[in-house]
C-alpha cells in the first residue's frame, strides 16, 4: 500500500489516505508520517522528492479547507523537514497547482501541490477531461495540463506553469 521508487534524479513514494468508512475525508497517519521521514531522509538535495496521495494538501479557492487531507497542517511542517518537493494528489476531480508556503505560511522551504482533474470519468466537478504532465529537469518542474476538447475531439494543452528550485524550495517562474 506504500508504493516506492528512487533513482538518481527522483525519489516517489504513494500513502494510502482513504480510511475505512469514510467516504469523502481522508487522513495521514502518524506511522505513515514517519515512513515518508524515513523513505526520503538520506536521499541527495538534488533528488526531487514525490509523495502521491489521494486526498489533496492544497485546494482550489472554491473548496473549504474541510476538503484536506486530514493531519494537513501537521503533515505539512514535517514533509518540509524531509525536503517534500512535490505532493500530488486527486479526489477532488478538480485540476489545481500551488505552493506549500502559500497556503500553510511554511519557512525554509516551499513545495508545490499538482492536483489531478478527470482524465476519462464523467465526474468532471464543472470542467472538462483533464490530466497533468509533469516534467522534471533538475531545478525545474514543469506542468502542462491537457483538456478535453469536443471541437478536435482531442486533448489540447490547456496551461503551463514552471517552477524553480532555489534554497528556500520551489516558486513560480515568471
Amino acid at each position: 500500500m506504500e508504493p516506492f521508487y528512487a533513482d538518481d534524479e527522483v525519489a516517489i513514494l504513494g500513502i494510502n489516505t482513504a480510511r475505512s468508512l469514510t467516504w469523502k475525508g481522508g487522513r495521514i497517519g502518524h506511522g505513515q508520517i514517519l515512513r515518508i521521514e524515513e523513505r526520503f531522509a538520506n536521499r541527495a538535495k538534488n533528488v526531487t522528492k514525490i509523495l502521491v496521495t489521494h486526498h489533496p494538501f492544497d485546494l482550489p479557492e472554491s473548496y473549504s479547507g474541510k476538503h484536506l487531507v486530514g493531519r494537513a497542517q501537521l503533515a505539512i511542517a514535517r514533509l518540509a523537514n524531509a525536503g517534500v518537493d512535490l505532493l500530488l494528489a486527486g479526489h477532488l476531480h478538480r485540476s489545481h497547482s500551488g505552493q506549500t508556503a502559500a497556503r500553510y505560511g511554511t519557512s525554509g522551504h516551499s513545495a508545490i501541490f499538482v492536483q489531478a482533474g478527470t482524465a476519462l470519468s464523467t465526474r468532471s466537478r464543472g470542467e472538462e477531461n483533464s490530466f497533468n504532465a509533469i516534467r522534471i529537469d533538475g531545478r525545474r518542474i514543469s506542468i502542462d495540463r491537457y483538456s478535453w476538447s469536443v471541437d478536435i475531439c482531442a486533448f489540447r494543452l490547456e496551461a503551463s506553469e514552471e517552477f524553480r528550485r532555489s534554497e528556500t524550495g520551489w516558486s513560480r517562474a515568471e
